[in-house]
């Protein structure tokens, strides 16, 4: 490749699920080319306006909303928003004059992409579920390269414009920490089994009622909890639990150190967005997926049935959580023959390499542009 500085727009958002990917993929650019330009462009108000500038990188936000198909008058704003976010990413794609661009998925992935297309800026979509959405199928029509991360997507996207690399992960994943480091980090009993509880970066409350319905056969059990609640339930649910006096209950808005947290973790229960089945393969945690039905496409029941089907995870329906998850748990844990063929199998999918496969079809891309 010639000298000339690499100018690399990165777009989508809205969950951890899409920013931390997205990051990954900058860090890895970042790594290889120290003089790149990486810029971002996210979605108002979504979390990605706090999570991205945190990892040392700019982003330019959009007004832009999803598609709300419930109440169907209140598209009229979703559309006019719409428009002015893809005048806006016009203007920021003009201004950087990036030599790709590239969609992690989440609201701003559209206007950008689009606008990318019409301006003759290559696009890549990074599509991180086994069941592609209706936007990144439109979008797939006129991208250079689409990165999937399940075999059979051809059925959403043309075949030539696959590649299979799996999601890019966060490195801070493969810390060196020790078990003993993780349980004094949470101040967990070291002689108990612990379950790790997360809906995600958001929060569930399907997965919180499941928690807080079954507190007494959670109390009387030699097992503890590690329970990420997200930012919106936690206050709540403080109380709850201080009133309830239960002490292998350790909650938290939000964890940082997930590194930590799956390090002590004998157990999983979470959500299966594709971000998260990703890190678990990676580590090899036995795990339990409580898909979310508020998803578009319900997509993570198709992701949890990629995993469920090889044996490699357990799924508890979201309607049936708050009746069985702490029951199911409980007896997976204290089997330790189903504990170990879970974390087995889950291994098996493991695609510890993605982030450079894709940072490998990025610069192809970019390489051939500058021909």
């Amino acid at each position: 490749m010639n000298k000339a500085v690499i100018k690399v727009v990165v777009s989508g958002g809205g969950t951890g699920g899409h920013i931390f990917p997205a990051i990954s993929i900058a860090n890895a650019i970042k790594t290889k080319y120290p003089d790149a330009k990486v810029l971002f462009v996210g979605a108002e108000n979504r979390m990605e306006m706090k999570r991205v500038p945190a990892a040392g990188y700019e982003i330019v936000g959009l007004e832009i909303a999803g598609f709300d198909r419930k109440h169907l008058l209140r598209n009229i704003s979703v559309f006019w928003k719409l428009r002015k976010s893809l005048a806006k990413a016009k203007q920021i794609l003009k201004d950087f004059n990036p030599d790709i661009a590239i969609g992690v998925g989440g609201y701003a992935s559209a206007p950008t992409l689009r606008s990318a297309n019409s301006l003759g800026i290559p696009t890549l979509i990074q599509e991180q579920n086994s069941y592609a959405g209706v936007t990144n199928k439109l979008l797939a029509k006129k991208a250079d390269k689409i990165c999937v991360a399940y075999d059979g997507m051809e059925r959403f996207f043309p075949a030539d414009k696959i590649v299979l690399t799996g999601n890019p992960y966060r490195q801070d994943l493969l810390s060196s920490a020790s078990r003993d480091e993780a349980y004094a980090f949470f101040n967990l009993d070291p002689t108990k089994k612990t379950i790790l509880i997360t809906g995600g970066s958001l929060g569930s409350k399907t997965l919180n009622d499941s928690v807080l319905s079954h507190v007494p056969e959670i109390k009387q059990s030699d097992i503890q909890i590690l329970w990420q609640c997200g930012e919106y339930y936690f206050s709540g649910l403080t109380q709850e639990v201080s009133k309830l006096k239960v002490g292998n209950i350790h909650l938290n808005d939000f964890i940082g150190r997930m590194d930590l947290a799956y390090k002590a973790a004998d157990l999983v229960i979470s959500r299966a967005g594709a971000g998260a089945i990703s890190e678990l393969s990676l580590l090899g945690k036995p795990t339990i997926l409580v898909p979310s039905p508020n998803v578009a496409e319900d997509h993570q029941t198709k992701n949890a049935m990629a995993l469920v089907d090889k044996d490699a995870a357990i799924l508890v329906r979201d309607s049936e959580a708050v009746e069985n998850l702490i029951a199911t748990s409980l007896a997976v844990l204290a089997d330790e023959n189903r504990l170990r063929t879970l974390s087995e199998n889950i291994l098996k999918l493991a695609k510890p390499d993605a982030t450079e496969h894709i940072l490998s079809e990025v610069i192809k891309i970019i390489e051939k542009r500058r021909e």
